[in-house]
């Protein structure tokens, strides 16, 4: 099944962030739990864990820490397992 992966929200006032780089690699096998993206707002860098199991099928944005992205974008897909 292809789920998006959406950036998410980090705080209560955050409305964007950027993708610091990218933990894996379009075709990487990734579980549930797994740091798969670094993200940064205004305040914080942090690791972003996946929800599914399965395997990256596509980066939408990559890392660009110039490039601010709206809070839920799809910033890749998932071929998930569960």
């Amino acid at each position: 099944m292809r789920v998006p992966i959406e950036m998410p929200k980090l705080g209560y006032d955050m409305t964007s962030g950027s993708i610091v780089r990218w933990l894996v690699s379009v075709g990487d096998a990734i579980e549930r739990g797994q740091a798969i993206v670094e993200v940064e707002t205004d305040k914080v860098e942090i690791e972003m864990e996946s929800l599914h199991s399965g395997t990256l099928l596509e980066i939408v944005y990559e890392a660009d820490e110039d490039r601010q992205i709206d809070v839920g974008d799809i910033i890749g897909y998932l071929d998930a397992r569960e």
